[in-house]
């Protein structure tokens, strides 16, 4: 006797499809009998750089404690937040990848018959955050791909608990200033918990982007999100946080697994932060791959949308399932954005000036083809 566990889900989670991450380098390998080695991956918005040595060195140190639990408060990593930042450590919350902490606040704050109200072409991961535990999700049309502050306001109601933004926005790379999130923030109700997504922002130059950091003792119905798998390259040991008031920092205290966070993990995140001249090599390689992309894409005659991360939406006019057939096909990966309703556009990430080079040499290839 068999039985549907499908049909005994909670009715959020039955309508869900699993988040599809970029296509590994050995998926790809396997399927069309290609040498790893001579892959090149630009679908998930990974530091190019690899692992710095300070991170490395770090790593190393911790290797002999693999025996043992993590701090599971993480008492150094916080301090060191809370250092850089001007926060105090009762302010940070940890996450597995900042992730982690969009389920976080989803856990803590929504059920059913409340909302979250979110843009669309947002990240994948707030409508299935707010859909696995039963709530409404809200999806606002965007302004030129990005998030339509105003609307967002307009669509708050009595029942939302969570509005989700995010800048710079994933996958389209869109952005607001300033004087754009100070009006918003000041028109959302103080009982509605604002989660300001920054999980691109090391990338932004100067006063193009808000600080959300900078709003936090204005507004403490805000949780401002970071990670460190961007700007930092500690992607695969999945490390994020949150900084929010205190009191919102406890409430997702309380349903944070224990250990989110392994001890690899804690302390590289604490050597990235300290290594400024990494960072700083992020930033300027990206900047000059930006450069490099929008130039070769110029020449080829498409347009792309204006972007402050560490990739690019790039719009071929047309329904790209073929081009990244054809792509996959020359050994590069990219992102295909049918899930994101938008059909007509790949998501490119900044590689070393190398890999773009390949790219935008496949990509001419597989258009004149």
């Amino acid at each position: 006797m068999s039985c549907d566990f499908l049909t005994l889900a909670q009715p959020g989670v039955q309508k869900l499809s699993p988040y599809v991450p970029g296509k590994p380098v050995d998926e790809l390998a396997r399927e069309l009998s290609l040498d790893p080695a001579g892959i090149v991956k630009l679908a998930s918005n990974e530091n190019p750089l690899g692992p710095s040595d300070k991170v490395l060195a770090a790593i190393r140190a911790e290797l002999d404690e693999l025996t043992r639990y993590p701090d599971g408060n993480g008492f150094t990593l916080k301090a060191a937040l809370a250092s850089r930042y001007g926060v105090d450590a009762a302010q940070v919350t940890l996450g597995n990848g900042s992730n982690d902490i969009l389920e976080l606040v989803a856990r803590a704050y929504l059920a059913p018959g409340l909302n979250a109200v979110f843009s669309d072409y947002a990240f994948a991961v707030y409508p299935i955050a707010t859909q696995a535990v039963g709530a409404q999700g809200k999806i606002v049309p965007a302004r030129d791909y990005g998030h339509d502050l105003q609307a967002m306001l307009a669509a708050i109601d009595d029942n939302t608990r969570v509005v989700f933004i995010a800048n710079p926005n994933n996958p389209t790379g869109t952005w607001f200033g300033p004087d754009a999130l100070e009006a918003f923030l000041a028109k959302v109700p103080e009982s509605v918990l604002v989660v300001l997504d920054e999980a691109y922002i090391e990338y932004a130059e100067g006063d193009e982007l808000p600080d959300g950091l900078d709003y936090l003792a204005r507004y403490p119905n805000l949780l401002v999100s970071r990670t460190f798998s961007k700007a930092y390259g500690l992607a695969s040991l999945r490390v994020g946080y949150a900084i929010s008031s205190p009191a919102i920092a406890d409430v997702l205290n309380r349903v944070r697994q224990p250990f989110n966070v392994n001890s690899l993990a804690l302390a590289a995140a604490c050597a990235a932060l300290a290594d400024v001249d990494y960072l700083a090599e992020s930033r300027r390689l990206n900047d000059v791959g930006m450069q490099q992309l929008e130039e070769g894409l110029r020449a080829l005659g498409l347009s792309w949308i204006p972007s402050k991360g560490n990739f690019i939406a790039v719009d071929f006019g047309r329904d790209t399932a073929a081009i990244n057939q054809a792509l996959l096909r020359e050994g590069v990966i990219v992102r295909p954005m049918a899930g994101y309703r938008m059909p007509n556009f790949l998501r490119v990430s900044i590689g070393l000036p190398r890999e773009n080079t390949r790219f935008l040499e496949a990509l001419a290839k597989v258009l004149s083809a």
